[in-house]
């Protein structure tokens, strides 16, 4: 369809410059010798080429750069739409939709404009949506007077309160068994000793995993603190009890109370879902607040794995999927085998929820 409208141009341009040229030689023979002002016209020549054959190149020469031209700002125009569509679906409203290199009162380009129109009405359309579906965020959800979120934090305290008190203290004991074990052992049983070695291994993994599944059922609450506040607490608590390393890096952000819990719980499952599959070293946590956004980043060295693939470890990534689709954000995980995971959650700052929350508390 391009290449046919470029020829179409190309012959159009082509055939006006042709025309316009044989005019003014007409006009300028007839001024000159009016008596056979058509003839000399066509008997003229320079270098023993014909007068008509130099007006055709000129007008061949002229059409031919013209419709590069004018297709190079096409290009343009179509890479600026193409951009725009790309932030959009990114989750970036705040682009605008004007157009940058052709003018709008070009006939031959107004279906460009008229993409644009319906871009930039589109772009209102998911702004107004993302804000509603932030606002609604912030909006409690009761079941039987209680929150779904309360309903779901009583029973994940209850399973937590049992496995610490149950399983968490059996592993303790048997740890501390082996290791009474291991001492009393004569040095000759290296066999023995070394059986006991991968025991306790066993033990050690299961421990490190407890800790990340009380993590994930016993979620820590912002109890009134900022987000930045109760994310550094959390990894510097749990940097005590495991042996990953843990970077970090939080940035204040300016978010409703609603999302900064929605946002904390994230991070709390992304942390326990690290913990528990990912079998990394050193574990990074990113947090920033641009001008139309808060970006949250998450990091491991670890084994990877195949986002498409739907495994049981998986499930917690379905879970803050729906959470940051609750936001108006979007999630994107990248991971390789043997080359660790990034989970990037990206959340658009939409200008008017704060104040038509707090109108909703009045």
């Amino acid at each position: 369809m391009k290449r046919k409208n470029s020829r179409i141009r190309f012959i159009q341009i082509t055939f006006l410059s042709f025309f316009f040229f044989t005019i003014v030689s007409l006009s300028y023979s007839y001024a000159i010798r009016p008596e056979d002002w058509l003839i000399t016209i066509f008997t003229t020549q320079f270098l023993h080429v014909p007068y008509v054959l130099y007006l055709l190149g000129v007008a061949l020469i002229i059409g031919l750069l013209t419709t590069l031209l004018l297709h190079e700002f096409q290009r343009r125009e179509w890479q600026h739409i193409e951009e725009i569509v790309r932030l959009l679906a990114s989750g970036n409203y705040s682009v605008e939709t004007d157009s940058k290199y052709l003018d709008s009162e070009l006939e031959e380009y107004d279906y460009l404009e008229d993409i644009k129109d319906s871009l930039s009405a589109i772009r209102i359309k998911l702004l107004d949506l993302s804000k509603e579906v932030q606002k609604q965020s912030n909006i409690p959800k009761l079941v039987d007077g209680e929150t779904k979120e309360e309903i779901l934090e009583a029973e994940r305290r209850r399973l937590a309160r049992e496995l610490h008190d149950s399983v968490s203290q059996q592993l303790f004991a048997a740890m501390m068994l082996l290791s009474a074990i291991n001492e009393q052992l004569e040095e000759t049983d290296e066999l023995m000793k070394k059986q006991l070695k991968m025991v306790e291994s066993i033990i050690n993994e299961s421990q490190s995993e407890m800790r990340a599944l009380l993590l994930h059922l016993r979620p820590i609450n912002l109890e009134g603190k900022t987000l930045k506040k109760g994310i550094e607490q959390l990894l510097t608590e749990l940097k005590t009890k495991i042996q990953i390393k843990l970077v970090w890096e939080i940035d204040e952000v300016n978010l409703e109370t609603g999302m900064e819990d929605h946002l904390f719980r994230i991070i709390q499952e992304l942390l326990s879902n690290t913990l528990r599959h990912s079998k990394a070293k050193v574990l990074e946590v990113y947090l920033k607040q641009y001008q139309d956004s808060v970006s949250l980043r998450v990091i491991d060295d670890g084994i990877g794995f195949n986002p498409e693939e739907q495994k049981a470890g998986n499930y917690g990534l379905v879970n803050i999927n729906e959470r940051v689709s609750n936001m108006g954000g979007t999630f994107k995980v990248i991971s390789f085998k043997d080359k660790g995971t990034s989970v990037e959650i990206k959340i658009p700052l939409i200008e008017g929820v704060n104040e038509d929350d707090k109108s909703f508390v009045d």
